[in-house]
């Protein structure tokens, strides 16, 4: 008897009556019922959220923000946005109501989760821009007791909340940090500018102050050799008030010796006219006469180089005199300093000196060489006559009348000679008195250089300060312009590293700081919903189910074969076919449940159910051989194999997330490579994981059906037990 004969003999035994036949549609049914139900419940529960009761608490105040650009003031109440947010659209089904009816909502299980917004949100939020930041906190209140889910996903939705708050107001405080930016750019534009101008500044100080550094040494110097000069002058001062003091004596003495002149002249007139009344009374003393007339011509020769001798003595004196003071007052005056109130009434005081001085002295001079000029010619002419009278007299003792006439002649000139003598005796007096008076004023002239030579020191050692200062004021000042090109330099610099952005890039970049990162979900393949995503999962438990449900009924082999000594091995696949057989009813209504009733589409379905088949043939031999070998307590291992894949095969969580050692048994379960499997034939994944998957499910089968063959082959043999076993279920 043939494997396939021992199906269709088995087949026909359970399907004779009709309670068999309703039990093997049953069993069909087992596993699209299983599967259906499962993903029908969980098709797409995230899209009923808002059928989830949530309770939402506003107790923001609000606040006010400012501008820092603008000055402006706004009214903010993020609070209130929130919650108009979550009522909108904030995937629960949000209620607006009171924390105390929130809170009891929720202990109660009339809301699943409450949101208390405090009365300090807004203000906490706006506070980072007033500089004294205060984090905001939203207050989720859940109770595990009525749904952990619910829990759960009011924390991924306030999350979001949360995120859309966070960026909302970081793309403001971005904006505003922006804005700060742009003022801080154009304040350093100007800055740079100011700085600009500064090194400009700073460089024409640099340059003025070398000129003045130049200028002050020049005045330095020439203000030491003003102080020189003043001091060789003070030196030289009490000379000139010697020379005074001698210039005074000769006048004086001048004067003396033609008053003198003066008065031994008087009496010259009366004598010559004596002398001319006499001459007839001394015709015959011609020889006395003579002898007077040459003692009178000797007198007058006498006057004469007398009056020259004084007249020259006091021209030289004059002369002398004059040109020393002359030359020390004009080398005095020349070397007053040129600049400051003090030194320009001491130069106007010597040029007015000097020029009081000089013409006295020249007014003087003239005047005496005038009537010195005068009374010589008068003296000479006289004198000339007297000689010529002596001469006269001596060739002609007997001319007593000539003598006589010559002596009239003397009488009428000894008027105008006694009167010459006096002129030259008031203006040697008149020169006394000038010379008296320039030795007067001399003292205050030599107090007055002393108080030159003092100044012009004092001038000298503060010019020699000033350019010591302007020395150091010159290098300060090439510090200055080194450091205000080195602030012109940074400045620029900073301008540079400082963003200059037009309205529309600052938005941007603002709103890109407030929400940095766009995750993209690039999917390589997709569930789309919820349930779809848990289909590989069901699809294989429900298929393990309907293999274990199948051995109620199906005996895993037969007992005529066996008793025949048939084939172990045909023994095995006989009673493997017709479970299968059943298996492969079973997942077609299970995929067209799924396909066409509940709307999973599978990306490769030709594919998805061959594997289908192939994954429940192999749960088939799995289940076959554990009842083979184990009897009631395979029934019941099929059972607990079934509690463990459950929990290893990763069909809700990643298998990396169960614990130890559940996670080495993860590799060795058939559930595994079946849900990973259906997992890339639903979701359009790789091939080539499938090729593996398949690889280890025939393994399995193939296996199975061995183990189930050397089974077969060991029952043949009749035992007590077999007989009669111990456990029958």
């Amino acid at each position: 008897m043939t494997a396939v004969r021992l199906a269709l003999s088995e087949l026909r035994r359970l399907a004779a009556g009709r309670l068999p036949k309703l039990a093997i549609l049953a069993m069909a049914l087992i596993p699209t019922l299983y599967a259906g139900l499962y993903l029908f419940a969980n098709h797409d529960p995230y899209g009923q959220l808002d059928q989830v009761p949530a309770a939402v608490v506003v107790q923001d105040e609000g606040t006010t923000t400012t501008d820092a650009e603008t000055g402006k003031t706004t009214e903010r109440h993020f609070g209130r946005d929130v919650a108009d947010q979550l009522l909108d659209d904030g995937g629960f089904g949000w209620v607006e109501t009171s924390q105390a009816d929130a809170e009891a909502g929720v202990r109660s299980g009339r809301y699943d989760a409450a949101l208390i917004i405090g009365p300090t949100f807004s203000a906490d939020l706006a506070s980072a821009g007033e500089f004294e930041p205060q984090q905001a906190s939203l207050t989720l209140i859940t109770n595990d007791a009525n749904n952990y889910l619910a829990g759960t996903i009011s924390d991924t939705i306030v999350g979001k909340v949360r995120d859309s708050i966070a960026e909302e107001v970081g793309t403001e405080a971005a904006d505003s940090f922006l804005r700060g930016f742009a003022s801080i750019h154009t304040n350093l534009a100007d800055a740079v500018d100011g700085a600009k101008q500064l090194v400009t500044g700073a460089t024409k100080l640099d340059d003025g102050l070398a000129d003045a550094d130049d200028g002050a040494h020049t005045l330095a110097d020439g203000a030491a050799q003003a102080a020189a000069g003043a001091a060789t002058l003070d030196g030289k001062v009490g000379t000139l008030a010697d020379a005074v003091g001698q210039l005074d004596d000769g006048a004086g003495q001048l004067a003396s010796g033609l008053g003198e002149l003066e008065d031994r002249t008087a009496a010259l007139p009366a004598q010559t006219k004596k002398l001319a009344d006499g001459a007839a009374q001394v015709a015959d003393g011609n020889a006395q006469v003579a002898q007077y007339g040459r003692e009178a011509a000797d007198a007058a020769g006498q006057v004469l180089p007398t009056l020259d001798t004084a007249r020259s003595d006091a021209a030289d004196t004059l002369d002398q005199g004059r040109a020393d003071l002359a030359t020390q007052l004009d080398a005095l005056c020349a070397a007053l300093p040129d600049d400051g109130a003090e030194a320009t009434d001491v130069a106007a005081q010597c040029a007015q000196l000097r020029s009081d001085v000089l013409d006295r002295l020249d007014t003087a001079r003239t005047d005496v060489d005038d009537a010195l000029d005068t009374q010589r010619q008068d003296v000479q002419a006289a004198t000339a006559k007297v000689e010529g009278a002596s001469a006269q007299l001596d060739q002609l003792a007997d001319g007593s009348r000539e003598v006589a006439d010559g002596a009239a002649t003397l009488a009428g000139a000894t008027p105008q000679l006694t009167a010459g003598i006096a002129s030259a005796a008031d203006g040697a007096d008149r020169l006394a008195d000038g010379t008296g008076r320039l030795a007067a004023a001399t003292p205050a002239l030599v107090d007055g250089v002393h108080r030159l030579a003092d100044g012009t020191g004092q001038v000298s050692d503060g010019a020699a300060d000033l350019a010591a200062g302007t020395t150091r004021l010159a290098a300060g000042s090439g510090e200055l312009k080194s450091g205000t090109q080195q602030l012109r330099d940074g400045l620029a610099e900073g301008l540079g590293k400082v963003p200059d952005l037009d309205d529309q890039t600052r938005e941007d970049t603002a709103s890109t700081i407030g929400n940095p990162l766009e995750v993209r979900n690039d999917s390589l393949s997709s569930a789309g919903t919820y349930g779809a995503g848990l289909a590989p999962f069901f699809l294989s438990l429900a298929t393990w189910i309907g293999a274990y449900v199948l051995f109620l009924l199906v005996r895993p082999l037969s007992t005529r074969a066996l008793a025949a000594g048939r084939s172990a091995l045909a023994t095995a696949l006989g009673g493997w076919v017709t479970p299968a057989a059943i298996g492969v009813v079973q997942v077609a209504a299970m995929f067209a449940v799924t396909k066409f009733a509940l709307d999973i589409q599978p990306s490769y379905g030709l594919f998805t159910a061959l594997f289908l088949v192939l994954v429940s043939a192999t749960f088939v031999a799995v289940l076959q051989a554990l009842n083979v070998w184990l009897g009631a307590a395979g029934q019941f291992l099929g059972l607990v194999l079934m509690l463990v894949q459950l929990v290893t095969a990763g069909g809700t969580f990643p298998w990396q997330t169960i614990p130890q050692p559940l996670k080495a048994m993860h590799q060795f379960m058939p559930m595994t490579y079946a849900v990973e499997g259906l997992r890339q034939l639903l979701y359009g994944g790789n091939l080539a994981t499938v090729t593996r998957d398949v690889t280890v499910l025939l393994g399995v089968l193939v296996v199975a059906l061995g183990l189930t063959t050397l089974a077969a082959r060991r029952q043949r043999v009749w035992t007590v037990t077999k007989l009669q076993p111990e456990l029958v279920l």
